[in-house]
């Protein structure tokens, strides 16, 4: 089979060695189109191994066609259509994968959309609602809203009625995200966000991508029994913890990552977004904001955008099977 393959800033698409049958529980798919993202770049500068076991080609979601089913799996078929959660090896004709982590597509979706489903929505769903427990009539702030996750997260706030506030790079963001569903939101060049997010009544569960240059802040505006879920380090690793403000407002601080929870863990978060999310998605209430799609031998022109924040959504590459 073919698969991207990277050494440094070279990209190829080369012939590699054919996958195995998949195991029992797995399923193996014909790979359609594959979802970009970060964590696709950071692996590729060296800063984000895969899980010891995992395949080192990126891609972290994909669409396809189930072309071979392992023992004991009872829910998939060959010929099926869906999108599979990975821990690594979307970029490339084939992959095995645990059949948890694989959805059908929603009703009326193609498999270009279904690329676009998988890591923003499971994303969005574990850390609003499993990691962050949100719970009816708190407050949410969104950092990074215009991106993929946020765009994800907003919508979901929307569906299940809890007010959220963005913080975004531009005008033209914030417009976006205010489209979507978001309350209010803050241009993140005006400074700092602390009296904006106090005057809109504050947050009691705060996702954040962005890590270190943001905690003062965010401790500042969380309320009491606030949870800040950490999901990304973009503005640095260390800082500060005002650990008083911690303790007399009962701050808790959670650390989240996807890539390298069990399969069972994923399998979990999948059967969520099949119950509350598919029907959404099935009847439009939630949308797919997916920007560009590229072939898999133009994967630099789709770093690229995503490294320079120039995607407006979700960014895709079409696989196309060598005969």
């Amino acid at each position: 089979m073919y698969a991207m393959h990277f050494s440094g800033q070279q990209a190829r698409w080369q012939e590699t060695a054919e996958l195995d049958p998949p195991r029992p529980g797995e399923v193996q798919l014909r790979v359609a189109y594959a979802g970009v993202n970060r964590a696709d770049l950071m692996q590729r500068a060296g800063h984000y191994p895969p899980p010891p076991g995992v395949s080192d080609i990126p891609g972290l979601e994909v669409s396809g066609t189930v072309i071979g089913v392992g023992a004991n799996v009872r829910s998939l078929a060959a010929g099926d259509e869906v999108c599979a959660l990975l821990a690594g090896g979307g970029y490339a004709e084939k992959v095995n994968v645990d059949a948890r982590q694989v959805l059908p597509l929603p009703r009326g979706f193609s498999l270009r959309d279904g690329a676009a489903l998988p890591e923003v929505f499971a994303t969005a769903w574990l850390n609003l609602f499993m990691e962050g427990n949100l719970q009816p009539g708190e407050r949410v702030l969104l950092h990074a809203g215009a991106s993929s996750v946020g765009r994800a997260a907003i919508q979901l706030c929307r569906a299940f009625d809890r007010p959220c506030f963005v913080t975004a790079g531009s005008q033209a963001k914030l417009d976006a995200c205010a489209a979507l569903g978001a309350d209010e939101g803050f241009n993140r060049h005006d400074g700092s966000f602390v009296d904006a997010v106090k005057a809109w009544g504050g947050a009691d569960v705060i996702v954040d991508p962005v890590g270190a240059s943001y905690l003062p802040d965010n401790q500042r505006v969380l309320n009491a029994d606030g949870r800040l879920v950490l999901i990304g380090l973009m503005g640095g690793r260390h800082a500060e913890l005002d650990m008083g403000r911690m303790l007399v407002k009962r701050q808790r601080l959670i650390g989240s990552t996807l890539r390298g929870k069990s399969p069972a863990a994923k399998g979990e978060i999948m059967q969520a977004l099949y119950t509350h999310v598919w029907p959404l998605l099935e009847s439009a209430r939630l949308n797919i904001q997916l920007d560009r799609c590229w072939p898999i031998e133009e994967v630099n022109d789709a770093h690229a955008c995503m490294e320079q924040n120039a995607n407006a959504g979700k960014l895709v590459l079409h696989i196309s099977a060598r005969q």
